[in-house]
């Protein structure tokens, strides 16, 4: 779950519901910034379903005790959390290899520098996945593969960064994760720096260079869970009982 807290209430939005907003994004990538199209519509897949993990996790959201609010996907417990990687991967990889191939790159770049003995057999695990998946598809190219991975991580980051701002965040009060623009995308601008974003009102974002075809519109579903519902009724409760509504964004040049 992706939260962003108001003085009186949780602004709650599914993970699978911000990959969704990851894959509208993918969809309108400018052709000519990739090496080839092959594999192209894979990535796209593994865009749309990356979060698919998270499917059960966020269907009934869970209190942390100690932060005072639900837990959101960043300080969620790690073994429930890994368990429920490793069967979004297996899913994935029967809809699509190099879909999979892609996702099981993004996960293993969150525990990359991590020494915990649970992430370190995660990786050796999703290590052996990927070496069996390109032995399966021997014509997959290193280049375009990390540019398609690239490009993956930064439709999350940019679907994060509508998830976690305030719409019409000025500069000085966005998320810090985004501060200095968006990881490894300097390939994707012409001045060889990172992508950055801007809330230019509420409504419409830019980007310093835009990497898409045209300006397009992304929908992002989310609840405005009341704090005073959550004291009376309980996470569970409050949660299931508000109403779903709809954020409309325009990224535009």
């Amino acid at each position: 779950m992706i939260i962003r807290e108001t003085i009186d209430s949780f602004i709650m939005i599914k993970q699978h519901d911000h990959a969704f907003l990851s894959g509208d994004i993918m969809k309108h990538v400018k052709p000519t910034l990739l090496e080839s199209d092959k594999f192209f519509d894979d990535l796209i897949l593994a865009a749309y379903q990356h979060d698919r993990s998270w499917t059960k996790l966020d269907s009934t959201p869970i209190w942390n005790d100690r932060e005072k609010k639900p837990f959101t996907f960043s300080d969620y417990p790690l073994l429930p959390k890994m368990a429920l990687y490793k069967i979004g991967l297996n899913e994935i990889e029967n809809m699509n290899p190099y879909s999979c191939l892609l996702c099981s790159l993004h996960f293993c770049s969150f525990f990359s520098q991590s020494t915990n003995q649970d992430c370190l057999s995660f990786l050796k695990e999703e290590a052996d996945r990927q070496w069996h998946i390109k032995k399966r598809l021997p014509e997959i190219q290193d280049q375009l593969l990390l540019q398609h991975f690239r490009l993956l991580q930064f439709s999350d980051d940019l679907s994060l960064y509508l998830c976690l701002n305030e719409p019409g965040a000025g500069i000085a009060n966005e998320h810090p994760w985004f501060t200095n623009g968006f990881k490894h995308t300097e390939m994707f601008h012409p001045g060889n720096q990172p992508l950055k974003a801007q809330w230019l009102d509420a409504e419409h974002v830019s980007l310093d260079s835009f990497p898409f075809i045209d300006d397009f519109q992304v929908t992002l579903p989310y609840k405005l869970v009341s704090k005073q519902e959550i004291d009376d009724s309980g996470i569970a409760e409050a949660y299931e009982n508000s109403d779903l509504e709809k954020q409309n964004i325009v990224l535009k040049k």
